[in-house]
Order: structure tokens, then C-alpha cells, then sequence
């Protein structure tokens, strides 16, 4: 069976190890690839909070980070940080991460069982790749004044790092399934036994 849905101390206590987590995957900054577009290391915290923590707690871990920032401490990748960030090009996909976490939770854990790498790394790709992209396309081409298609276009190039950063989650949550299941806050329902008739 799943732990309760309560969180206690411990509980809070890793939703904001998580969000330091994201946030120093943010200090080597971003660099850049295909005409300046930046690519950041921070979604991977993001797709970890959630495989880990589980939906609930990794978006409350992601959005601890994006209230800090919001108050302005420059958490994000390139020491940004302040509500502008929240109204800016990348404000989508900023949001999209807490949605992200949440789906990444939900299909690592799906139905409460043990997370298993193919679930795991369908997790990482649709809500650690997918899902922000969803949610940071639209606003992009909105605050830019460009179609939809073209701030599509001009995301291609994160992509075959988003992929990379999926195959490293996937890889990290295995290790830790294999060799520290405490890190992970609930526990996993047992799998049903199949009863084989006796002869």
C-alpha cells in the first residue's frame, strides 16, 4: 500500500533538498548550441523531484524554487531570478516544471508499484520533456509574437538535450530503486502473486 497523501517534517524537508537540488544544477549557467539557444541542466532536477518525491511533493519541491525565485533570490541558470522572469519568453516553461513534476510522478509510481526503467523512462519523456513544452511553446510564441510553429521550430534544437537528460534520470532513479530505496517517500505495493493450482 501508498503512504498517506499527509506530509510531515521529513517529508518537507526533502521537497526542499530537491528544490536546492534544482537550484545548483543552475550555477554552471547554460551554454549555447545552434545560434545561441541556452541549454540549462534544471530540468533534470525537475524530472528527479518528481520520480522521486512523487507528484504531489515534487511540484510543491519545484514550485519552493520558483516562489524563491519569484522573490527574487537568482536561482534559474545564469543567476536570473524576480518576477520579470515570470512574464518573460521562458515564463511557460518556468510553470510547465511544476507540471511536469507532477506527471513524471504519477507514471513513475503509476498505480503505486515499484518503478521499473521502462516506466521510468516514459515518465522523463513525457512529463520531463513533453509536458514543458506544452506548457512553454504556447507562452513563448505569446510573449514573442511568433506563430506556435515557429517558437516549435526554434525549440528543436533543446531536444536532443532533454533526451540526454531523460537517459540520466531514468539511469539515477534505477540506482536508486537497486541500491537506496529510502530515498524514495513512498513505498510500493506488493505485486500480486499468481496462485498455481496444486497437481
Amino acid at each position: 500500500m501508498t503512504r498517506s497523501a499527509r506530509f510531515d517534517a521529513t517529508d518537507l524537508a526533502r521537497a526542499g533538498v530537491f528544490a536546492a537540488v534544482i537550484a545548483v544544477l543552475g550555477l554552471p549557467g547554460s551554454f549555447s548550441v545552434f545560434g545561441g539557444v541556452p541549454i540549462t541542466a534544471q530540468t533534470l532536477g525537475v524530472m528527479l523531484a518528481g520520480a522521486v518525491l512523487g507528484p504531489a511533493l515534487g511540484a510543491i519541491s519545484v514550485a519552493t524554487l520558483l516562489a524563491l525565485v519569484a522573490i527574487g533570490l537568482p536561482l534559474l541558470a545564469g543567476g536570473r531570478g524576480g518576477p520579470g522572469v515570470f512574464v518573460g519568453p521562458t515564463a511557460g516553461y518556468l510553470l510547465g516544471w511544476v507540471l511536469g513534476a507532477v506527471v513524471v510522478g504519477l507514471i513513475v509510481h503509476a498505480r503505486g508499484r515499484r518503478p521499473v526503467w521502462w516506466r521510468t523512462a516514459a515518465g522523463m519523456l513525457v512529463g520531463g520533456v513533453v509536458v514543458i513544452y506544452a506548457c512553454g511553446i504556447p507562452v513563448q510564441s505569446l510573449v514573442m509574437r511568433i506563430s506556435v510553429d515557429q517558437a516549435a521550430l526554434a525549440n528543436l534544437a533543446f531536444v536532443p538535450g532533454d533526451i540526454v537528460k531523460a537517459v540520466i534520470a531514468t539511469v539515477i532513479v534505477g540506482a536508486l530503486v537497486r541500491g537506496y530505496p529510502r530515498a524514495f517517500r513512498r513505498t510500493w505495493a506488493a505485486p500480486s502473486r499468481v496462485l498455481v493450482p496444486a497437481p
